[in-house]
């Protein structure tokens, strides 16, 4: 509320109060200063009345404690509504004169004043002259608002004590307010029914609440149904679609190997160089190029597998000898002496071959095989004609009449080797002739 500035005893003190409304500091009036008695603190004191009845303003509760001659305490309690729970506490500290006009006395004086000048009114004091005359604004239109009022209450007032009022107007006045009584039960009566409906609704919204949760669980079941289906969907799709690509796959295939001669690709016979070569094995020897042993046994083998499937192929049984492949050892069987047994392999140097009449033997007795084979083509195909004619033990070439013995023994190693090969492009020519039969009989 006030502060107190001083240094001691001798100077002198002033004492500053702030508004309580705004916090601005005050400088009151110098007839504030001399009101010291305590008849005038008495009469202030004096509560003002409010309303014709005599009703009491807010009070504020002042308590004064005590004070010695060096000390006063006071605590000031604000009746303002929006400080109704706060507490604003002061102390003076300072040196008190003993006398009546000392400044204790003084601010003893103010504060009290301010304190009654609270509990008379609903806002604290002191306040500064811009928040009195803002009171004062608000006051006055009240004031008008509350004269309005009164004059209006007066007006009616007079002209009910003069008898103004006429019976046809009174009878007009209990009229409206027989038919305003009559629309207020009709509007009650209304109001029961409308809420008669909205109990009914209310009911209504339950139970279809109901059902609707319970359709939201079918509809998840549902859901969760048609997920499943649409899954199980996706893999079939995803199968079928696997399917057709492995059947088309399939057709690819089976277009291939129709296509495909599986003779030409089981037993490949071509040439390297002066030799013929049957999946890659070469038949024969040459002075300078000495062809192991093993790899000429080895084409032998191939090449008497090869006239086996041909002969089973088309169901030709070999008269005079059975040929019986047996990989690198593959040999011929006579018919009229079984235990007789012709090797189509033979092993160490070519001199031994001469020495070696069942090795010459064994490929006459083939190259006789091949000729019963072309004789059972010939049966079948006048127009078919290979390319060499197998007489006895030698190969003749159509086009030069030059004839090549299959024998080593009396032989050069380039003449047997060319004899191999005619051997070996007989053989492929009859792969072709029955691959074609094999093509024309599937279509």
């Amino acid at each position: 509320m006030f502060e107190i500035n001083g240094t001691d005893n001798r100077t002198s003190t002033i004492v500053s109060f702030s508004c309580q409304k705004c916090g601005a500091a005050l400088r009151l009036d110098d007839s504030l200063l001399a009101s010291h008695d305590k008849t005038f603190l008495q009469e202030a004191a004096v509560p003002i009345r409010y309303g014709v009845e005599g009703g009491a303003a807010p009070q504020a509760s002042l308590d004064v404690t005590d004070y010695t001659n060096n000390y006063v305490k006071q605590t000031i309690r604000a009746s303002a509504p929006e400080s109704s729970e706060a507490e604003v506490g002061f102390t003076l500290v300072g040196a008190v004169g003993e006398k009546e006009g000392g400044i204790a006395q003084t601010i003893r004086v103010k504060t009290k004043l301010f304190d009654i000048l609270s509990s008379q009114a609903d806002l604290d004091h002191p306040i500064c002259e811009q928040c009195t005359d803002e009171l004062l604004d608000t006051l006055d239109d009240q004031l008008k608002v509350a004269e309005e009022e009164c004059r209006g209450y007066k007006e009616f007032l007079d002209t009910l004590e003069s008898g103004k009022l006429d019976g046809e107007r009174h009878e007009n006045y209990e009229l409206t307010i027989a038919q305003l009584e009559e629309e207020e039960q009709a509007l009650l009566a209304q109001i029961d029914q409308v809420d008669e409906e909205c109990r009914k609704l209310d009911s209504e919204l339950l139970a279809e609440t109901g059902k609707q949760n319970d359709l939201k669980e079918e509809e998840s079941e549902f859901l969760k149904e048609y997920h499943e289906l649409k899954r199980q969907m996706f893999e079939l799709e995803t199968e079928e679609k696997s399917t057709e690509n492995k059947y088309k796959h399939s057709e690819v295939q089976l277009k291939r190997l129709v296509q495909l001669n599986a003779f030409n690709v089981t037993f490949h016979i071509w040439h390297n160089d002066q030799f013929g070569t049957i999946n890659g094995f070469r038949m024969g020897r040459l002075p300078n190029i000495p062809v192991e042993w093993n790899e000429i046994n080895t084409a032998w083998g191939q090449t008497a597998l090869l006239l086996h499937a041909l002969a089973r192929k088309m169901k030709l049984t070999f008269q005079r000898y059975r040929l019986v492949p047996y990989g690198n050892h593959s040999y011929m069987e006579s018919l009229t002496d079984k235990s007789k047994e012709l090797p189509l392999y033979c092993s160490g140097g070519y001199k031994f071959v001469f020495a070696d009449k069942k090795f010459d033997h064994a490929m006459v007795a083939f190259l006789d095989c091949l000729k019963q084979l072309q004789q059972s083509i010939e049966l079948c195909d006048k127009e078919f004609l290979l390319p060499y004619k197998i007489s006895d033990d030698k190969l003749v070439d159509n086009r030069t009449n030059s004839s090549y013995s299959i024998r080593a023994q009396l032989n050069s190693e380039e003449q047997w080797t060319k004899a191999l090969k005619f051997l070996l492009t007989t053989l492929k020519w009859c792969i072709t002739w029955v691959s074609a039969q094999i093509s024309s009989e599937d279509y």
